[in-house]
Protein backbone atom coordinates (compact mmCIF):
# COMPACT_ATOMS: atom_id res chain seq x y z
CA UNK A 1 0.00 0.00 0.00
CA UNK A 2 2.80 2.44 0.81
CA UNK A 3 4.52 1.50 -2.47
CA UNK A 4 1.37 2.78 -4.19
CA UNK A 5 1.67 6.00 -2.17
CA UNK A 6 5.39 6.29 -3.01
CA UNK A 7 4.43 6.42 -6.70
CA UNK A 8 2.32 9.57 -6.16
CA UNK A 9 3.03 12.86 -7.93
CA UNK A 10 2.16 15.11 -4.97
CA UNK A 11 1.63 14.34 -1.29
CA UNK A 12 0.66 16.52 1.67
CA UNK A 13 0.65 14.57 4.98
CA UNK A 14 -0.90 17.60 6.78
CA UNK A 15 -1.25 16.67 10.47
CA UNK A 16 -0.65 13.50 12.49
CA UNK A 17 -4.04 11.88 12.95
CA UNK A 18 -4.90 8.95 15.18
CA UNK A 19 -5.85 5.93 13.08
CA UNK A 20 -4.39 7.19 9.78
CA UNK A 21 -0.84 6.06 9.00
CA UNK A 22 1.46 8.48 7.21
CA UNK A 23 4.39 7.92 4.91
CA UNK A 24 7.37 10.24 5.33
CA UNK A 25 10.42 9.80 3.12
CA UNK A 26 13.05 12.42 3.98
CA UNK A 27 15.27 11.38 1.06
CA UNK A 28 12.64 11.51 -1.64
CA UNK A 29 10.88 14.46 -3.24
CA UNK A 30 7.36 13.11 -2.88
CA UNK A 31 6.62 14.97 0.38
CA UNK A 32 5.86 18.53 -0.65
CA UNK A 33 5.90 20.21 2.74
CA UNK A 34 3.33 20.43 5.49
CA UNK A 35 0.53 22.73 4.46
CA UNK A 36 1.40 25.89 2.63
CA UNK A 37 3.33 24.52 -0.33
CA UNK A 38 0.67 24.24 -3.02
CA UNK A 39 -2.09 23.68 -0.51
CA UNK A 40 -3.44 25.42 2.55
CA UNK A 41 -6.31 24.95 4.96
CA UNK A 42 -8.49 28.02 5.41
CA UNK A 43 -10.96 28.24 8.28
CA UNK A 44 -13.42 31.05 7.91
CA UNK A 45 -17.00 31.60 9.02
CA UNK A 46 -17.17 28.16 10.61
CA UNK A 47 -16.20 26.16 7.52
CA UNK A 48 -12.85 24.50 6.85
CA UNK A 49 -11.72 24.66 3.23
CA UNK A 50 -8.87 22.78 1.67
CA UNK A 51 -7.54 25.07 -1.06
CA UNK A 52 -5.25 23.72 -3.77
CA UNK A 53 -2.98 26.21 -5.57
CA UNK A 54 -2.77 26.63 -9.33
CA UNK A 55 -0.59 24.40 -11.45
CA UNK A 56 -0.63 25.94 -14.90
CA UNK A 57 -0.76 23.52 -17.84
CA UNK A 58 -0.60 20.45 -15.62
CA UNK A 59 -2.82 17.41 -15.47
CA UNK A 60 -3.73 18.40 -11.90
CA UNK A 61 -5.62 21.58 -12.75
CA UNK A 62 -6.41 20.90 -16.40
CA UNK A 63 -7.69 17.37 -17.11
CA UNK A 64 -7.33 17.98 -20.85
CA UNK A 65 -3.55 17.79 -20.34
CA UNK A 66 -3.92 14.34 -18.73
CA UNK A 67 -2.78 11.58 -21.03
CA UNK A 68 -4.67 8.31 -21.40
CA UNK A 69 -3.27 7.37 -17.94
CA UNK A 70 -5.75 9.79 -16.29
CA UNK A 71 -5.42 11.27 -12.80
CA UNK A 72 -6.25 10.27 -9.17
CA UNK A 73 -7.05 12.46 -6.14
CA UNK A 74 -7.15 10.98 -2.62
CA UNK A 75 -7.79 12.38 0.86
CA UNK A 76 -9.39 11.65 4.21
CA UNK A 77 -12.35 13.83 5.17
CA UNK A 78 -14.65 14.25 8.17
CA UNK A 79 -16.99 16.83 9.65
CA UNK A 80 -15.86 18.29 12.96
CA UNK A 81 -19.27 18.51 14.56
CA UNK A 82 -22.91 17.83 13.85
CA UNK A 83 -24.24 21.29 14.72
CA UNK A 84 -26.16 23.18 12.08
CA UNK A 85 -24.48 26.36 10.91
CA UNK A 86 -25.99 28.96 8.60
CA UNK A 87 -23.50 30.94 6.59
CA UNK A 88 -23.38 33.29 3.64
CA UNK A 89 -22.46 31.76 0.34
CA UNK A 90 -18.89 33.04 0.31
CA UNK A 91 -16.73 30.81 -1.86
CA UNK A 92 -19.60 28.43 -2.50
CA UNK A 93 -18.91 28.34 -6.25
CA UNK A 94 -15.12 28.54 -6.15
CA UNK A 95 -13.58 25.68 -8.11
CA UNK A 96 -10.31 24.85 -9.80
CA UNK A 97 -10.22 24.67 -13.55
CA UNK A 98 -10.31 20.91 -12.96
CA UNK A 99 -12.67 19.85 -10.20
CA UNK A 100 -14.82 20.60 -7.15
CA UNK A 101 -15.65 18.45 -4.14
CA UNK A 102 -18.33 19.39 -1.64
CA UNK A 103 -20.79 18.17 0.96
CA UNK A 104 -24.27 19.59 1.07
CA UNK A 105 -27.72 18.60 2.32
CA UNK A 106 -26.93 14.94 2.95
CA UNK A 107 -24.99 14.50 -0.28
CA UNK A 108 -21.29 14.55 -1.06
CA UNK A 109 -20.31 15.26 -4.64
CA UNK A 110 -17.29 15.25 -6.90
CA UNK A 111 -17.52 17.36 -10.06
CA UNK A 112 -14.84 17.14 -12.74
CA UNK A 113 -14.43 19.59 -15.63
CA UNK A 114 -12.60 19.98 -18.92
CA UNK A 115 -12.50 23.51 -20.31
CA UNK A 116 -10.83 23.19 -23.71
CA UNK A 117 -12.60 22.64 -27.00
CA UNK A 118 -14.84 20.01 -25.41
CA UNK A 119 -16.37 21.66 -22.34
CA UNK A 120 -17.51 18.70 -20.31
CA UNK A 121 -18.60 17.97 -16.74
CA UNK A 122 -18.70 14.66 -14.87
CA UNK A 123 -20.51 14.44 -11.54
CA UNK A 124 -20.78 11.59 -9.04
CA UNK A 125 -22.53 11.75 -5.65
CA UNK A 126 -22.04 9.73 -2.47
CA UNK A 127 -23.01 9.83 1.19
CA UNK A 128 -20.85 12.54 2.76
CA UNK A 129 -18.67 11.78 5.78
CA UNK A 130 -20.06 12.36 9.24
CA UNK A 131 -17.89 12.96 12.33
CA UNK A 132 -15.55 10.08 11.42
CA UNK A 133 -12.56 9.89 9.10
CA UNK A 134 -13.67 8.67 5.68
CA UNK A 135 -11.36 7.99 2.76
CA UNK A 136 -12.48 9.61 -0.50
CA UNK A 137 -10.62 8.85 -3.72
CA UNK A 138 -11.59 9.61 -7.28
CA UNK A 139 -10.05 8.71 -10.61
CA UNK A 140 -10.69 10.22 -14.02
CA UNK A 141 -9.79 8.95 -17.47
CA UNK A 142 -11.03 10.44 -20.72
CA UNK A 143 -12.32 7.03 -21.84
CA UNK A 144 -13.69 5.82 -18.49
CA UNK A 145 -14.99 9.04 -16.97
CA UNK A 146 -15.23 9.66 -13.22
CA UNK A 147 -15.09 6.95 -10.53
CA UNK A 148 -15.47 7.69 -6.81
CA UNK A 149 -14.18 5.25 -4.19
CA UNK A 150 -15.23 5.50 -0.52
CA UNK A 151 -13.12 3.64 2.04
CA UNK A 152 -11.32 1.67 -0.66
CA UNK A 153 -14.46 0.47 -2.47
CA UNK A 154 -15.98 1.75 -5.73
CA UNK A 155 -19.03 3.78 -4.68
CA UNK A 156 -20.36 5.64 -7.71
CA UNK A 157 -19.42 6.54 -11.28
CA UNK A 158 -20.20 8.91 -14.13
CA UNK A 159 -18.69 7.27 -17.23
CA UNK A 160 -20.09 9.61 -19.89
CA UNK A 161 -20.32 13.13 -18.45
CA UNK A 162 -22.22 15.83 -20.31
CA UNK A 163 -21.58 19.03 -22.21
CA UNK A 164 -21.46 21.86 -19.69
CA UNK A 165 -20.84 25.59 -20.04
CA UNK A 166 -21.78 27.24 -16.73
CA UNK A 167 -18.80 26.07 -14.69
CA UNK A 168 -17.89 29.21 -12.79
CA UNK A 169 -14.45 30.81 -12.69
CA UNK A 170 -12.11 28.63 -14.75
CA UNK A 171 -9.01 30.31 -13.31
CA UNK A 172 -9.97 29.92 -9.64
CA UNK A 173 -8.33 27.66 -7.07
CA UNK A 174 -9.82 24.41 -5.86
CA UNK A 175 -12.15 24.66 -2.92
CA UNK A 176 -12.97 21.51 -1.01
CA UNK A 177 -15.72 22.03 1.52
CA UNK A 178 -19.40 22.93 1.63
CA UNK A 179 -21.24 24.60 -1.23
CA UNK A 180 -24.56 26.33 -1.73
CA UNK A 181 -26.48 29.39 -0.65
CA UNK A 182 -27.24 30.76 2.81
CA UNK A 183 -30.35 28.60 3.15
CA UNK A 184 -28.15 25.50 3.15
CA UNK A 185 -26.61 23.82 6.17
CA UNK A 186 -22.85 24.03 6.50
CA UNK A 187 -20.56 21.77 8.44
CA UNK A 188 -17.07 22.27 9.80
CA UNK A 189 -14.72 20.00 7.86
CA UNK A 190 -11.29 18.47 8.44
CA UNK A 191 -8.91 16.91 5.91
CA UNK A 192 -5.82 14.74 6.03
CA UNK A 193 -3.40 12.95 3.68
CA UNK A 194 -4.07 14.74 0.41
CA UNK A 195 -2.44 12.83 -2.49
CA UNK A 196 -2.39 13.22 -6.27
CA UNK A 197 -1.27 10.65 -8.84
CA UNK A 198 -0.99 11.75 -12.46
CA UNK A 199 -2.49 8.42 -13.48
CA UNK A 200 -5.67 6.54 -12.60
CA UNK A 201 -4.98 3.96 -9.88
CA UNK A 202 -6.38 0.46 -10.35
CA UNK A 203 -9.08 -0.82 -7.94
CA UNK A 204 -6.46 -3.16 -6.43
CA UNK A 205 -4.02 -0.28 -5.81
CA UNK A 206 -6.78 1.79 -4.23
CA UNK A 207 -7.66 -1.01 -1.82
CA UNK A 208 -3.96 -1.57 -1.02
CA UNK A 209 -3.39 2.10 -0.20
CA UNK A 210 -6.56 2.37 1.93
CA UNK A 211 -5.60 -0.78 3.89
CA UNK A 212 -2.09 0.57 4.51
CA UNK A 213 -3.38 4.00 5.56
CA UNK A 214 -5.86 2.73 8.15
CA UNK A 215 -3.95 -0.32 9.36
CA UNK A 216 -4.35 -4.04 8.80
CA UNK A 217 -7.30 -4.51 11.10
CA UNK A 218 -10.35 -2.27 10.93
CA UNK A 219 -12.95 -2.66 13.67
CA UNK A 220 -15.88 -0.66 14.93
CA UNK A 221 -15.14 1.17 18.14
CA UNK A 222 -17.52 0.34 20.98
CA UNK A 223 -17.81 4.00 21.93
CA UNK A 224 -17.99 5.60 18.47
CA UNK A 225 -19.55 3.05 16.14
CA UNK A 226 -18.34 4.86 13.02
CA UNK A 227 -14.76 5.56 13.95
CA UNK A 228 -11.93 3.64 12.37
CA UNK A 229 -9.73 1.93 14.95
CA UNK A 230 -6.35 0.52 14.01
CA UNK A 231 -3.81 -1.63 15.77
CA UNK A 232 -0.08 -1.14 15.22
CA UNK A 233 0.94 -4.24 17.17
CA UNK A 234 0.01 -7.71 15.92
CA UNK A 235 -3.78 -7.66 15.76
CA UNK A 236 -5.49 -9.84 18.34
CA UNK A 237 -8.72 -10.96 16.73
CA UNK A 238 -11.61 -11.53 19.06
CA UNK A 239 -13.18 -14.98 18.89
CA UNK A 240 -15.88 -13.30 16.84
CA UNK A 241 -14.81 -10.41 14.60
CA UNK A 242 -18.48 -9.42 14.08
CA UNK A 243 -19.32 -9.09 17.79
CA UNK A 244 -18.42 -5.39 17.97
CA UNK A 245 -20.72 -4.66 15.00
CA UNK A 246 -23.66 -6.45 16.66
CA UNK A 247 -22.92 -4.65 19.94
CA UNK A 248 -22.83 -1.27 18.18
CA UNK A 249 -26.12 -1.93 16.36
CA UNK A 250 -27.76 -2.85 19.66
CA UNK A 251 -26.32 -0.03 21.77
CA UNK A 252 -26.93 2.74 19.22
CA UNK A 253 -30.68 2.06 18.93
CA UNK A 254 -32.66 5.23 19.60
CA UNK A 255 -29.58 7.47 19.61
CA UNK A 256 -30.16 9.15 16.23
CA UNK A 257 -31.87 12.50 15.89
CA UNK A 258 -32.35 12.50 12.11
CA UNK A 259 -32.75 9.99 9.26
CA UNK A 260 -29.68 11.42 7.46
CA UNK A 261 -27.42 10.74 10.45
CA UNK A 262 -28.79 7.24 10.86
CA UNK A 263 -28.49 6.43 7.14
CA UNK A 264 -24.84 7.51 7.29
CA UNK A 265 -24.32 5.24 10.29
CA UNK A 266 -25.94 2.25 8.54
CA UNK A 267 -23.78 2.82 5.44
CA UNK A 268 -20.68 2.85 7.64
CA UNK A 269 -21.75 -0.43 9.22
CA UNK A 270 -21.28 -1.92 5.76
CA UNK A 271 -17.91 -0.21 5.19
CA UNK A 272 -16.63 -1.52 8.53
CA UNK A 273 -17.81 -5.13 8.27
CA UNK A 274 -14.77 -7.39 8.72
CA UNK A 275 -13.90 -9.64 5.79
CA UNK A 276 -13.96 -12.73 8.02
CA UNK A 277 -15.77 -16.04 8.00
CA UNK A 278 -19.13 -15.89 9.81
CA UNK A 279 -20.95 -18.79 11.50
CA UNK A 280 -24.65 -19.52 11.06
CA UNK A 281 -25.51 -18.24 14.55
CA UNK A 282 -23.50 -15.02 14.14
CA UNK A 283 -25.02 -14.43 10.69
CA UNK A 284 -28.51 -14.77 12.20
CA UNK A 285 -27.66 -12.44 15.13
CA UNK A 286 -26.11 -9.83 12.83
CA UNK A 287 -29.04 -9.96 10.39
CA UNK A 288 -31.57 -9.58 13.21
CA UNK A 289 -29.66 -6.67 14.81
CA UNK A 290 -29.28 -4.91 11.46
CA UNK A 291 -32.97 -5.29 10.56
CA UNK A 292 -33.89 -3.96 14.03
CA UNK A 293 -31.89 -0.83 13.17
CA UNK A 294 -33.74 -0.61 9.83
CA UNK A 295 -37.03 -0.85 11.75
CA UNK A 296 -35.96 2.17 13.84
CA UNK A 297 -35.17 4.05 10.63
CA UNK A 298 -38.64 3.34 9.22
CA UNK A 299 -40.25 4.52 12.46
CA UNK A 300 -38.86 8.07 12.28
CA UNK A 301 -41.93 10.36 12.58
CA UNK A 302 -43.32 12.40 9.69
CA UNK A 303 -41.80 10.36 6.88
CA UNK A 304 -44.78 11.09 4.66
CA UNK A 305 -44.00 14.83 4.89
CA UNK A 306 -40.47 14.39 3.54
CA UNK A 307 -40.44 15.20 -0.22
CA UNK A 308 -37.41 13.11 -1.28
CA UNK A 309 -38.29 9.79 0.35
CA UNK A 310 -37.76 7.78 -2.86
CA UNK A 311 -34.11 8.89 -3.06
CA UNK A 312 -33.48 8.21 0.65
CA UNK A 313 -35.10 4.77 0.59
CA UNK A 314 -33.34 3.87 -2.62
CA UNK A 315 -30.05 4.43 -0.77
CA UNK A 316 -31.33 2.48 2.26
CA UNK A 317 -32.26 -0.57 0.13
CA UNK A 318 -28.85 -0.48 -1.57
CA UNK A 319 -27.19 -0.49 1.89
CA UNK A 320 -29.36 -3.42 3.08
CA UNK A 321 -28.46 -5.36 -0.08
CA UNK A 322 -24.73 -4.70 0.49
CA UNK A 323 -24.76 -5.79 4.16
CA UNK A 324 -26.77 -8.96 3.45
CA UNK A 325 -24.56 -9.89 0.49
CA UNK A 326 -21.43 -9.43 2.63
CA UNK A 327 -22.80 -11.72 5.36
CA UNK A 328 -23.83 -14.38 2.81
CA UNK A 329 -20.54 -14.25 0.93
CA UNK A 330 -18.64 -14.83 4.21
CA UNK A 331 -20.77 -17.71 5.53
CA UNK A 332 -18.49 -20.41 6.96
CA UNK A 333 -17.55 -22.72 4.09
CA UNK A 334 -16.89 -25.63 6.47
CA UNK A 335 -20.61 -26.00 7.19
CA UNK A 336 -22.05 -25.67 3.67
CA UNK A 337 -24.69 -25.90 2.33
CA UNK A 338 -26.09 -23.29 4.70
CA UNK A 339 -29.36 -21.36 4.87
CA UNK A 340 -30.07 -18.53 7.32
CA UNK A 341 -33.71 -17.47 7.16
CA UNK A 342 -36.34 -15.77 9.26
CA UNK A 343 -38.84 -12.95 9.42
CA UNK A 344 -38.86 -9.55 11.11
CA UNK A 345 -41.17 -6.56 11.10
CA UNK A 346 -39.10 -5.20 8.18
CA UNK A 347 -38.88 -8.24 5.89
CA UNK A 348 -38.86 -11.98 5.36
CA UNK A 349 -35.27 -12.90 4.54
CA UNK A 350 -33.11 -15.78 3.39
CA UNK A 351 -29.30 -16.04 3.07
CA UNK A 352 -28.13 -19.15 1.19
CA UNK A 353 -24.69 -20.50 0.34
CA UNK A 354 -24.70 -23.82 -1.50
CA UNK A 355 -23.36 -25.76 -4.47
CA UNK A 356 -25.44 -26.00 -7.63
CA UNK A 357 -25.80 -29.77 -7.12
CA UNK A 358 -27.71 -29.10 -3.88
CA UNK A 359 -30.44 -27.45 -5.96
CA UNK A 360 -32.42 -30.49 -7.13
CA UNK A 361 -35.57 -28.57 -8.06
CA UNK A 362 -36.69 -27.23 -11.44
CA UNK A 363 -36.88 -23.72 -9.93
CA UNK A 364 -35.51 -21.86 -6.91
CA UNK A 365 -38.33 -19.88 -5.30
CA UNK A 366 -38.19 -17.13 -2.66
CA UNK A 367 -40.18 -17.02 -0.42
CA UNK A 368 -41.18 -20.66 -0.59
CA UNK A 369 -44.80 -19.81 0.33
CA UNK A 370 -47.18 -16.91 -0.20
CA UNK A 371 -48.71 -14.90 -3.04
CA UNK A 372 -45.62 -12.75 -3.70
CA UNK A 373 -42.42 -14.48 -4.82
CA UNK A 374 -39.50 -14.67 -7.27
CA UNK A 375 -38.76 -17.88 -9.16
CA UNK A 376 -35.43 -18.67 -10.90
CA UNK A 377 -35.16 -21.68 -13.27
CA UNK A 378 -32.45 -24.09 -12.12
CA UNK A 379 -30.78 -24.11 -15.57
CA UNK A 380 -29.91 -20.42 -15.04
CA UNK A 381 -27.51 -21.28 -12.19
CA UNK A 382 -23.81 -21.91 -12.90
CA UNK A 383 -23.10 -25.62 -12.58
CA UNK A 384 -19.54 -25.52 -11.24
CA UNK A 385 -19.68 -22.78 -8.64
CA UNK A 386 -20.72 -22.09 -5.08
CA UNK A 387 -23.92 -20.07 -5.23
CA UNK A 388 -24.92 -17.31 -2.80
CA UNK A 389 -28.52 -16.10 -2.70
CA UNK A 390 -29.89 -13.15 -0.71
CA UNK A 391 -33.67 -12.77 -0.69
CA UNK A 392 -35.75 -10.06 1.02
CA UNK A 393 -39.50 -9.52 0.89
CA UNK A 394 -40.12 -6.11 2.50
CA UNK A 395 -43.37 -5.66 4.40
CA UNK A 396 -43.68 -1.86 4.49
CA UNK A 397 -41.03 -0.39 2.20
CA UNK A 398 -43.51 0.22 -0.63
CA UNK A 399 -45.27 2.92 1.44
CA UNK A 400 -42.23 5.16 1.02
CA UNK A 401 -42.27 5.04 -2.78
CA UNK A 402 -45.30 7.22 -3.40
CA UNK A 403 -45.91 10.29 -5.56
CA UNK A 404 -42.93 9.49 -7.81
CA UNK A 405 -42.62 11.92 -10.69
CA UNK A 406 -42.65 9.85 -13.92
CA UNK A 407 -39.94 12.18 -15.30
CA UNK A 408 -37.65 10.92 -12.50
CA UNK A 409 -37.96 7.33 -13.75
CA UNK A 410 -36.61 5.36 -16.72
CA UNK A 411 -40.11 4.18 -17.64
CA UNK A 412 -40.82 5.73 -21.04
CA UNK A 413 -44.52 4.76 -21.01
CA UNK A 414 -45.02 6.52 -17.66
CA UNK A 415 -43.08 9.62 -18.71
CA UNK A 416 -45.54 10.02 -21.61
CA UNK A 417 -48.14 10.99 -18.97
CA UNK A 418 -46.21 13.86 -17.47
CA UNK A 419 -47.63 15.12 -14.18
CA UNK A 420 -49.50 11.90 -13.28
CA UNK A 421 -47.62 10.52 -10.30
CA UNK A 422 -46.60 6.89 -9.78
CA UNK A 423 -46.78 4.88 -6.56
CA UNK A 424 -45.55 1.44 -5.54
CA UNK A 425 -48.59 -0.79 -5.26
CA UNK A 426 -47.04 -4.09 -4.15
CA UNK A 427 -44.48 -5.35 -1.67
CA UNK A 428 -40.88 -4.67 -2.65
CA UNK A 429 -39.03 -7.93 -3.27
CA UNK A 430 -35.28 -8.28 -3.66
CA UNK A 431 -33.07 -11.16 -4.75
CA UNK A 432 -29.33 -11.18 -5.40
CA UNK A 433 -27.51 -14.25 -6.76
CA UNK A 434 -23.77 -14.71 -7.30
CA UNK A 435 -22.48 -15.77 -9.76
CA UNK A 436 -25.11 -13.97 -11.83
CA UNK A 437 -27.62 -16.43 -13.39
CA UNK A 438 -27.36 -17.04 -17.14
CA UNK A 439 -30.60 -15.55 -18.46
CA UNK A 440 -32.04 -14.90 -21.91
CA UNK A 441 -31.49 -11.37 -23.25
CA UNK A 442 -34.69 -11.75 -25.23
CA UNK A 443 -37.87 -11.42 -23.12
CA UNK A 444 -39.58 -13.96 -25.38
CA UNK A 445 -36.75 -16.48 -24.81
CA UNK A 446 -35.72 -18.58 -21.83
CA UNK A 447 -34.63 -18.92 -19.09
CA UNK A 448 -36.18 -15.83 -17.46
CA UNK A 449 -36.99 -14.78 -13.90
CA UNK A 450 -40.68 -14.98 -12.92
CA UNK A 451 -41.92 -12.47 -10.35
CA UNK A 452 -45.44 -12.63 -8.95
CA UNK A 453 -46.53 -9.79 -6.67
CA UNK A 454 -49.87 -9.32 -4.93
CA UNK A 455 -51.09 -5.73 -5.07
CA UNK A 456 -51.48 -3.64 -1.92
CA UNK A 457 -53.79 -0.86 -3.04
CA UNK A 458 -54.96 1.83 -0.63
CA UNK A 459 -58.72 2.59 -0.57
CA UNK A 460 -58.01 5.77 -2.56
CA UNK A 461 -56.07 3.79 -5.21
CA UNK A 462 -58.90 1.27 -5.45
CA UNK A 463 -61.51 3.96 -6.02
CA UNK A 464 -59.31 5.66 -8.63
CA UNK A 465 -58.68 2.34 -10.39
CA UNK A 466 -62.38 1.40 -10.46
CA UNK A 467 -63.38 4.83 -11.78
CA UNK A 468 -64.47 4.23 -15.40
CA UNK A 469 -63.08 7.60 -16.49
CA UNK A 470 -59.51 6.53 -15.56
CA UNK A 471 -57.04 4.16 -17.14
CA UNK A 472 -54.75 2.19 -14.81
CA UNK A 473 -51.15 1.57 -15.91
CA UNK A 474 -49.25 -1.14 -14.01
CA UNK A 475 -45.49 -1.38 -14.51
CA UNK A 476 -43.12 -4.21 -13.55
CA UNK A 477 -40.26 -2.06 -12.29
CA UNK A 478 -36.94 -2.31 -10.50
CA UNK A 479 -34.48 0.04 -8.81
CA UNK A 480 -31.66 0.74 -11.28
CA UNK A 481 -28.45 1.80 -9.49
CA UNK A 482 -26.28 2.10 -12.62
CA UNK A 483 -25.93 5.86 -12.11
CA UNK A 484 -25.21 5.62 -8.39
CA UNK A 485 -28.69 6.28 -7.00
CA UNK A 486 -31.81 4.13 -7.30
CA UNK A 487 -34.04 5.12 -10.23
CA UNK A 488 -37.16 3.14 -11.13
CA UNK A 489 -36.91 1.44 -14.54
CA UNK A 490 -38.77 -1.30 -16.43
CA UNK A 491 -35.95 -2.17 -18.84
CA UNK A 492 -35.62 -5.93 -19.27
CA UNK A 493 -39.00 -6.64 -17.64
CA UNK A 494 -42.45 -7.25 -19.05
CA UNK A 495 -45.82 -7.66 -17.30
CA UNK A 496 -47.03 -10.99 -18.62
CA UNK A 497 -50.40 -11.31 -16.87
CA UNK A 498 -52.50 -10.24 -13.90
CA UNK A 499 -55.41 -8.05 -12.92
CA UNK A 500 -56.08 -5.38 -10.30
CA UNK A 501 -55.16 -7.84 -7.51
CA UNK A 502 -51.82 -9.23 -8.72
CA UNK A 503 -49.18 -9.05 -11.48
CA UNK A 504 -46.88 -11.66 -13.05
CA UNK A 505 -43.66 -10.28 -14.53
CA UNK A 506 -40.87 -11.82 -16.62
CA UNK A 507 -37.41 -10.27 -16.28
CA UNK A 508 -33.93 -10.97 -17.63
CA UNK A 509 -32.02 -9.72 -14.56
CA UNK A 510 -32.16 -9.69 -10.76
CA UNK A 511 -32.52 -6.73 -8.40
CA UNK A 512 -35.26 -5.08 -6.26
CA UNK A 513 -38.71 -5.31 -7.85
CA UNK A 514 -42.15 -3.81 -7.25
CA UNK A 515 -45.33 -3.09 -9.18
CA UNK A 516 -45.79 0.63 -9.80
CA UNK A 517 -49.22 2.08 -10.56
CA UNK A 518 -50.09 5.22 -12.51
CA UNK A 519 -53.70 6.36 -12.88
CA UNK A 520 -54.38 8.57 -15.92
CA UNK A 521 -57.75 10.10 -16.93
CA UNK A 522 -59.00 8.60 -20.19
CA UNK A 523 -59.34 12.07 -21.74
CA UNK A 524 -55.54 12.46 -21.37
Amino acid sequence: GFKVLASASHYWPLEDVDGIHEFRDTNGDIVEGMVNKGMYVAEEKGVTFLVFGRYQNSCISNPEVCGPEGVTFSFFWKTQDQKTKFLPASGGQVISSGFKIYSNEGEGSVEFYTHGNAKMKWKASFSPPGPYWTHILFTWKSREGLKVYVNGTLNTTDPDGKVFYDYGDSSANLLTGAAGDQAKRYVNGAFDEFIIWERALTPNEIEQYFTAAVGVQVLLSSTLPWSVVTTTAKPVLSTNAYRSVITSLTEERGNFQSPDTMLGYLENIFFNLPNKSVSENTALSLTQAFLKAIEDFLLFPSWMDVPETAHIFGSLIQTIDSVMAHITHNLDENTLPLTVEGTSSVADYTLVKMHHQTLNLSHYRFPSRGQSYISIPSEAFHAKAWITIVGLLYHNMHYFFHNINPMDTKIAEAAAYKGYMISATSFLISIKVEPLPKLSHNLSGSPLITIQLAHKLTPKQYSQALNKSNRVHLYCAFLDYSNGTGVWSNEGCVRESGDLNYSVCLCNHLTNFAILMQVVPLKV
